[in-house]
């Protein structure tokens, strides 16, 4: 199981990479609550590379703040593919960032379904004047603070991936 501490590490790997190459970051958070913004942050220097963080816990957020369409939430739910790719392009779109990630997912214990149980987490990440990749993880009921954490990792490997 990945701590925080971990994370506090890999973050700082994550930045000198990207500050290396010149980038700046942003985040659009529902489920983890602005923790890949926070974990970031928790580095000293983190402000040449992060940029902004958007935490869109609610549907109206997601809309109100990073434009992701009404209708695509009421479509396809705000744990979906579409709306983690709606929200990372909106990041982009709303921030002066080159990358950004978005985690939108049933943290758990409760909220979860059939279709969408606890542990499902949905992933986007855009490059300005890029596309924008999707990612779904399945973490299962590992409980809500694991859930988040191992959010995290994947989003810090998404912008890795798209910084290369």
């Amino acid at each position: 199981m990945i701590t925080i501490d971990q994370l506090i590490i890999n973050a700082g790997s994550l930045l000198d990479q990207l500050r290396a190459k010149g980038l700046m970051v942003a985040t659009a958070e529902s489920c983890t609550g602005g923790l890949v913004a926070g974990t970031l942050t928790e580095i000293a220097g983190s402000s040449d590379v992060f940029e902004r963080g958007f935490v869109t816990y609610s549907n109206e957020a997601k809309a109100d703040m990073l434009g992701v369409p009404a209708d695509l939430i009421a479509a396809h739910g705000a744990v979906s593919e579409p709306v983690a790719r709606a929200m990372a392009a909106g990041a982009i779109a709303m921030s002066r960032a080159d990358l950004a990630v978005s985690v939108t997912g049933v943290a758990g214990p409760g909220g979860g379904s059939a279709e969408k149980p606890v542990g499902l987490v949905h992933f986007g990440a855009s490059r300005r004047g890029g596309d924008t990749v999707h990612r779904v993880c399945r973490f299962g009921d590992i409980g809500r603070r694991q859930v988040r954490l191992e959010s995290v990792t994947v989003a810090f490997n998404l912008l890795e991936e798209l910084a290369k």
